[in-house]
């Protein structure tokens, strides 16, 4: 597609994930590439963009809960004819496949999933995993094409919900802002950022089972046992009270903060000592390749999918197994003492800036499933 491409994107999100970043980062760039992007938002529900160039309009379905925009989206289509319909989460995925098949027309419908569906679907019930593992499989063959952000998430949701893998195509997700790698970034105003503070390794997520941050914190009194050195965890959600207690219990609840949820927490990375990240899985995580963009070292266990193609294979930060608090505290001790060049660092995280990035991505959008 070589003129300028009507783009519609149907969304839903917490506000804070994955999917609202990558949406913030995602929409502007293609609407400033001459596309014109339409983001339709549900009532009280993510993203919310920061920027909004000329050509991005952004359209009220009219109500608060997800299900409930379908008559709204199949009016949308019948009325805008949009060259392209790109959804991003399972549930929102399928109400953009039934709007499709109700409004009939030509739209090209483009589906996105963020995260390695096996494991996440592990702790569902034994019915609901059924449903949606071959809903997935049967109802995606509908879509022009489907979009996850790592080889280890396509390879996954091939083997797993049986959908042919020549159909999911791994793009490279927009994740760094282009004056990350030369930006200087101002020190955080907490008294742990001070220049003679004790080392500070920094993680960032959401307070959940998921990032397993309990397993970093075990990791983290391991190494406080036998230095000075401090652990921070931007993020909130529902583990919060039980990492205090566990960080008490530890012994460590002196050295361990959690200051919140920060939007851009760039600064943070910039003057840590180092990344830490502990996920169970994902599809591919933002939080190791903006600490990389600032030149900040990382050490990540190596879960399925994303670390090991960021860190390529242990390249530029050690992988380690999940939940082994002992191979963390490892890793990180090697990487306080032995930290890898900045410039080096960077060069991990190039392919994911925005601009860069956004071409692989508009390439996934725009081509016909005929010119696959």
């Amino acid at each position: 597609m070589t003129e300028p491409a009507h783009i519609a994107c149907f969304l839903s999100t917490s506000g804070h994930s994955g999917v609202d970043r990558l949406a913030r980062h995602l929409l502007p760039a293609i609407a400033r590439r001459g596309h014109r992007v339409d983001l339709l938002k549900v009532r009280g529900h993510g993203p919310e963009l920061t920027e909004q160039p000329p050509g991005l309009r952004i359209i009220d379905l009219g109500t608060r809960h997800t299900l409930a925009t379908l008559p709204a989206l199949v009016r949308y289509l019948h009325r805008e004819h949009p060259d392209v319909l790109l959804s991003d989460k399972d549930k929102v995925n399928r109400l953009a496949l039934a709007a499709r098949a109700l409004a009939r027309t030509p739209t090209r419908l483009v589906l996105r999933s963020g995260i390695t569906i096996s494991v996440d679907l592990a702790s569902r019930g034994p019915l609901d995993r059924w449903v949606q593992r071959h809903s997935m499989g049967w109802l995606y063959r509908f879509a022009d094409r489907v979009l996850v952000p790592s080889v280890g998430a396509a390879d996954d949701m091939a083997r797993y919900t049986g959908l042919p893998r020549e159909r999911i195509h791994p793009v490279d997700s927009p994740i760094v802002p282009a004056r990350l790698f030369t930006e200087q970034q101002p020190r955080p105003d907490h008294p742990w950022f001070a220049d003679d503070a004790p080392p500070l390794i920094l993680s960032v997520g959401e307070l959940c089972s998921r990032k397993d941050f309990a397993t970093l914190l075990r990791a983290f009194a391991r190494v406080r046992a036998e230095r000075p050195c401090r652990l921070m965890i931007l993020g909130r959600g529902s583990a919060r009270e039980r990492l205090l207690r566990l960080a008490d219990d530890l012994g460590v609840g002196a050295d361990f903060a959690l200051p919140g949820f920060v939007p851009e927490p760039y600064a943070y990375m910039a003057h840590a000592a180092l990344l830490a990240f502990s996920s169970r899985w994902e599809g591919l995580p933002f939080v190791p390749v903006e600490a990389l963009a600032v030149g900040t070292p990382v050490v990540s266990t190596d879960c399925p999918s994303g670390p090991r193609e960021i860190l390529q294979d242990g390249r530029y930060g050690p992988l380690v197994p999940v939940g082994d608090d002992a191979a963390l505290a490892e890793a990180i001790k090697a990487t306080l003492d032995d930290p890898l060049p900045k410039a080096v660092l960077r060069e991990a995280a190039g392919r994911f800036e925005i601009e860069r990035a956004v071409g692989g991505y508009l390439g996934g959008i725009e081509r016909r499933a005929e010119d696959m």
